[in-house]
């Protein structure tokens, strides 16, 4: 068995500690939490798994890496706190562990990882022994590995599109969704997520690396941005009201170029409430989220993918994918020899002995 910690228990963490406890490798040995309301409690309880599994959660980091575990699942945010995120894990990485985690946007693609985060890791990697995987919380899957897979279905490709409809009305990271994205501000707002140059930073590796598995080279990579307002109030069980005229949607591209035109596009489409620009791309049953590959070409390939998790929550379903992508990655990098490694590099597999079980 290979001992693991989850570092974090939000809209990922949760679904990191169930897919942890679900893969027949896996042990969880300790999960870490900044919230001293959780402290003490049982990490089954904070899940949502519905059973106990006898580890308790601590705000003890230096206890829990202190056990030597092979690896952790790193899901504490990095959106408004980098610095602390490459600390916590070059810490994890000195101590001798594999690290999964979304929290890193710059290292989605290692090969075009800026140097100032892929020294720090590397010389944390050499100091340790461990081994760093970063994919997205958007879920990565939906940006590499998977328009990639369906990509060689066809026989002629004129463009890649990869989809997020999201609608955030059951989110809950109301910090992020008011302040970084701007929902429910009013439209001279600007949040730091939209700001110009900020979804090539996040989004753009991924661009890169998909260039680079089709043998292609972009010349460029240009971004598309359109926000509205919402017609009226609607009011989140999770964060409360947000009020006519502030924004409600958001539609942006990040745009691979080539010759002067868009080939591989990763666009996000995020609502408050679906009445808000109800003319924009949404899920084929007007549910809270889905996730497009488009592929025009010949022949032209559609494929919609949409996860549903606690309970019937759809944003629940992309976290937990996002984070079943990392988790189901790890007994793949403890066989490896350690480094930094990319969606090119990790194999997705199938989920042996999981059949089944709960």
């Amino acid at each position: 068995m290979i001992p693991t910690v989850v570092w974090g228990t939000g809209n990922v963490g949760r679904a990191a500690v169930r897919a942890v406890a679900a893969h027949p490798e896996l042990s969880l040995v300790a999960v870490l939490v900044s919230d001293p309301a959780k402290v003490g409690k049982d990490a089954g309880e904070l899940s949502g798994l519905g059973r106990r599994l006898g580890v308790v959660a601590t705000d003890d980091v230096a206890a829990a890496l202190s056990q030597a575990p092979r690896a952790v699942v790193y899901a504490a945010s990095g959106d408004v706190r980098p610095d602390g995120a490459i600390e916590d894990i070059s810490r994890a990485l000195r101590a001798g562990a594999v690290v999964v985690t979304p929290s890193l946007y710059g290292m989605y693609d290692c090969t075009h990882a800026p140097a100032e985060i892929r020294d720090v890791l590397l010389e944390s990697i050499e100091a340790g022994g461990g081994s760093l995987f970063v994919s997205g919380v958007d879920p990565g899957w939906a940006n590499d590995v998977f328009p990639l897979l369906v990509s060689g279905l066809g026989s002629a490709i004129d463009a890649v599109r990869c989809q997020e409809i999201f609608d955030y009305s059951t989110y809950d990271q109301e910090e992020a969704v008011r302040d970084l994205i701007g929902m429910g501000h009013p439209l001279d707002y600007q949040p730091l997520m939209l700001a110009e140059g900020i979804p090539t930073m996040i989004w753009g590796g991924q661009l890169r690396m998909m260039a680079r598995a089709l043998g292609a080279e972009l010349d460029g990579i240009e971004e598309t941005l359109e926000r509205r307002p919402l017609d009226t109030s609607v009011v989140t069980d999770t964060m409360g009201e947000f009020s006519a005229g502030t924004q409600g949607a958001v539609r942006l591209e990040v745009q691979g170029m080539m010759a002067g035109e868009p080939r591989i596009v990763i666009e996000h489409v995020t609502r408050i409430h679906a009445t808000c620009a109800p003319d924009w791309p949404t899920p084929p049953d007007g549910g809270a989220g889905a996730h497009r590959v488009i592929i025009e070409g010949r022949p032209r390939i559609e494929v919609t993918v949409e996860a549903t998790d606690e309970g019937e929550n759809r944003a629940a379903g992309g976290n937990a994918t996002a984070a079943g992508r990392l988790v189901n990655a790890i007994d793949w990098l403890v066989e490896a020899e350690p480094g930094l490694f990319d969606a090119l590099d990790v194999p997705l597999r199938p989920a042996v002995g999981r059949l089944g079980k709960k």
